[in-house]
Order: C-alpha cells, then structure tokens, then sequence
C-alpha cells in the first residue's frame, strides 16, 4: 500500500473503518516491516483490525490467542514425539542405531503460529494476530523478542529460521497488565478509543446491515451516554452490535424502552451494571 489513504479505502473496502491515526499505524507497520501494537479497552476493534487487515491483503491470517500459562510449544514450535518414538522403536525392530540428529530433525517439527508464520512462503506476507498478549506471563514476552525484533526463531537442535516473507505482526493488549519495556521498544504503538457516536453508528451499520438507520443511531448514541457511567465493563462496539443485532431481530425499527429493557444483557455484562444501565433507560428512552 502506496500511503495511508490507500490503507484507510483498502479496509473501508471490507468494512472496517480506520480513522486516520490508525491508518497511518498499519502503513508504517507495513512500510517498516514492524510489529504493530494496539491497545485500547475491550471491543473496539483491535482484533478485528488484524482480520480486516488480512482479507484486505488477500492473506491467511494466522492467530495466536494468549492465555496465563502459554509456552512456547504452543505458540513457536513443538517435537512431534510420537512420531519421533515410532521411529525409535522402527530402528530397533531393524537393528538401526539412531542418534539425536535422527531424531530432531525438521520433519519432526510442529509448526505452532508463530513458526507457521515465519515459514509462510509468500509471496504476501501472512498477517500473524498475537491476541491479548497481557493474559499471557511476563515470562512469555521473552520468547517474543527474537521473533519480534528479526523475524525468526531459533531451535536449537535445527539452528535458526528466519522468515523469508517476514509476516505482519499485530499484537492487541486490553491494558490487564503493563507489558515489558523490550517488548513495547519492538513494535510500532497505537491506542484505538472507542469512536464518536457518528462513526460507531457507522460501524454497527456495516456490521447489522439489515437494521434501520434511526435504531442504529439511537443506540450507538445510547451507548456513548452509557459509557459515561461507573460501570464495571462499559460496553464497547462489539456489545453495541450486539445489541443492535437483537433489537433488530425483535423487529424494532426505532428505540423504544420496553425493547432497550429485554435486551440489556447484551450491554449491561454485570449485575451492577444492569441496574445502572436499567436506570438510564427510563431517564432516557420513552
């Protein structure tokens, strides 16, 4: 992509809107060949902007969602130890001695996302989402720093691998955690705030196609004045649309209270907030 406008219709094209800093976010990252980094609060759109970025590419997307306790066999690579035992016990059925360079050899490995993308042969890099790396350890972050610093891992019975269509890599924090500082220093950064009640009425119109216009601006507006309260979770885009979807599946053509109030679990995630939300219904919506 020639510049961030191109970006911005690129993705505009498959339905995701950018606005200009984000634009300009994705196409250094992809001008650079650096690791992108977005932050923001949970739902607005840091993980879709991975998939919408690898549709508009024309890539497979490869994901990584992280979780406390992710090693690096489940995210770089792993030994196929089955196979590697049956191919044991074949050797000593025939006699054969076999050595450790038998055994570790690259058809014995599993690729996990990260290799698989390292290894993607081309010729448009694969699109790699390392989803939610602050629910990860501390201590994964540094399996992180080859691959995110060179594009390429190192095994040490096989040597190094270094991508030769280096993928492009976005990872998404919701801030549960600080993120070490080595890692931070790799990656271009970008933090998504949730959009005016314009654009998220756009977005939910792209996303809810077959809802009308008034219900979407009503509820994107709704949620703007929502998220203003002391919630426990505020809802983001994807509750919005959430929302908007099962208003639209009543039938609803416009916000009414007694359809705001049967559907408040797609918003409202806690008791607290229900009662919250429940109360600024009725101040708000007749």
């Amino acid at each position: 992509m020639k510049d961030s406008s191109e970006v911005q219709a690129r993705l505009d094209a498959v339905d995701y809107l950018v606005d200009d800093g984000l634009a300009m976010a994705v196409f250094l990252s992809l001008r650079l060949g650096k690791p992108l980094l977005l932050e923001g609060e949970p739902g607005v759109g840091k993980t879709a902007a991975a998939k919408a970025l690898a549709v508009a590419l024309d890539t497979p997307l490869i994901r990584l969602q992280c979780y406390e306790g992710l090693t690096a066999g489940e995210a770089l690579y792993e030994w196929n130890y089955q196979r590697q035992l049956l191919h044991i016990r074949l050797a000593e059925a025939s006699g054969s001695r076999l050595t450790d360079a038998d055994l570790f050899t690259a058809s014995f490995l599993q690729e996990r996302p990260i290799l698989r993308a390292v290894r993607h042969p081309g010729p448009t890099p694969a699109v790699l989402l390392i989803d939610e790396i602050d629910r990860a350890d501390d201590e994964f972050e540094a399996l992180l720093f080859e691959f995110l610093g060179e594009a390429a891992i190192t095994v040490p019975e096989l040597g190094t691998f270094a991508a030769v269509v280096p993928p492009v890599v976005v990872l998404t924090s919701n801030r549960s955690r600080d993120l070490h500082d080595a890692l931070r220093r790799r990656c271009l950064y970008h933090w998504i705030d949730f959009p005016a009640p314009a654009r998220a009425a756009e977005i939910v119109r792209r996303s809810v196609p077959g809802a009308s216009l008034p219900l979407i601006r009503s509820a994107a507006d709704f949620v703007g004045r929502v998220r203003t309260l002391d919630l426990d979770k505020s809802p983001g885009l994807a509750e919005t649309i959430d929302w908007v979807s099962a208003l639209a599946a009543l039938g609803a053509i416009s916000l009414s209270r007694s359809d705001a109030l049967s559907t408040l679990g797609t918003i409202a995630k806690t008791p607290d907030d229900r009662l919250l939300v429940a109360e600024a219904v009725h101040q708000e919506i007749s």
